[in-house]
């Protein structure tokens, strides 16, 4: 169940807030006053934190834990945008729309989230405008990720999808020959495989192929990649 998490709780949230690169070119009376138009809540897992349909004055970022950004089809499936981690914000684009939430927002643990209000972010655009700039730079760069998302799904087999989700963050040529990297999967398999567009009975098919290849050893949610460049250039016989 969503509980507020009430002042003198012992979170500095204008601390916080310099902390992220969204504010920490404000100073200290600009952070004390957009603090007063936050929210903090705390999540349990499971717990929706916002719905479709309802109405859009904030947007927010999840300070612990993991949200998960979803839609339903009119099948009932579930189709999973993005997974937002600490430090990450989420839902600025809508919230200048003025229209409702589009996409469900769920914790996948247990999590903190801040709001910030639509009335506030306004008030220190006309304050210095610089501050417009840069939520629009965050903007864009979700925006970046989502189309690069878009082109994944429409020109990568899902092989290749998995592939590149082992090595998001594991550049071939930044890895020393030979070198174990282990990837900690940050949420469920069936999350992930909605993540990339796929079933989770494929998600963990390619697994098992990769392991079969002798390129990945699983031990439940964490991958041993034993070899980063045979595994970035792997193609089924």
């Amino acid at each position: 169940m969503e509980m507020p998490v009430r002042q003198g709780s012992g979170f500095n949230l204008p601390r916080y807030l310099s902390m992220q690169p969204l504010f920490q070119e404000m100073n200290a009376i600009e952070l004390e006053r957009l603090a007063q138009g936050c929210s903090l809540h705390r999540h349990a897992r499971g717990d929706m934190v916002f719905r479709v349909g309802e109405p859009c004055n904030a947007f927010h970022v999840a300070v612990t834990g993991q949200v998960k950004l979803f839609v339903i089809s009119p099948a009932g499936a579930e189709k999973v945008i993005e997974i937002v981690g600490p430090g990450q914000s989420f839902a600025e684009a809508l919230m200048f729309t003025g229209r409702p939430y589009i996409v469900n927002a769920q914790a996948l643990a247990d999590s903190l989230v801040l709001s910030i209000g639509k009335s506030a972010v306004t008030a220190e655009i006309e304050h210095d405008p610089r501050f417009a700039m840069r939520m629009l730079a965050g903007i864009s760069r979700r925006l970046h990720g989502l189309i690069s998302d878009v082109e994944s799904y429409a020109l990568h087999s899902g092989l290749q999808r998995v592939i590149g989700y082992l090595l998001r963050d594991h550049a071939a040529e930044d890895c020393v020959s030979g070198e174990i990297v282990t990837v900690s999967l940050p949420v469920s398999k069936a999350t992930i495989a909605s993540r990339l567009s796929l079933t989770p009975e494929y998600f963990s098919r390619v697994l098992h192929e990769l392991e079969s290849a002798g390129l990945v050893r699983i031990d439940k949610r964490e991958v041993h990649i034993l070899d980063v460049q045979r595994l970035s250039c792997y193609q089924p016989g």
